[in-house]
């Protein structure tokens, strides 16, 4: 959304943004090693990756505020899709990936409440 944003927020929004994508990065590139270490081919481009994902593209430009409610619902879909495949992993007795589940999860628990403090 960032290249999106526009209106009296901007500055604030573009921050958090910027903070969101870092964050991200960091987690796709730690799934992508998780993923390796398990003897799989990770996903390679952002379309793989988008067809895997639990959180959808968004059409259009919304405003401001409909943009954070959106990052706020897309981090609890990914916390929800994130319990569910720890419960997998614990099950199969594997700690490496609960535990880099479980680290992404608590990440986007606590990204997903940062933003609605400018709501």
């Amino acid at each position: 959304f960032d290249s999106k944003l526009t209106g009296p927020q901007f500055v604030e929004l573009h921050l958090m943004c910027e903070e969101h994508y870092a964050q991200l990065s960091l987690g796709v590139d730690e799934i992508a090693e998780t993923i390796r270490t398990l003897g799989f081919a990770a996903p390679a481009t952002y379309r793989a990756f988008a067809e895997l994902s639990s959180v959808k593209e968004i059409d259009g430009v919304p405003e401001a505020t409909e943009m954070v409610t959106i990052l706020m619902q897309a981090h609890e879909t990914v916390v929800r899709t994130s319990r569910a495949v720890l419960k997998i992993a614990q099950q199969a007795d594997d700690e490496s990936s609960a535990s880099v589940i479980g680290d992404r999860m608590r990440a986007h628990e606590k990204t997903g409440w940062l933003p609605r403090a400018p709501l």
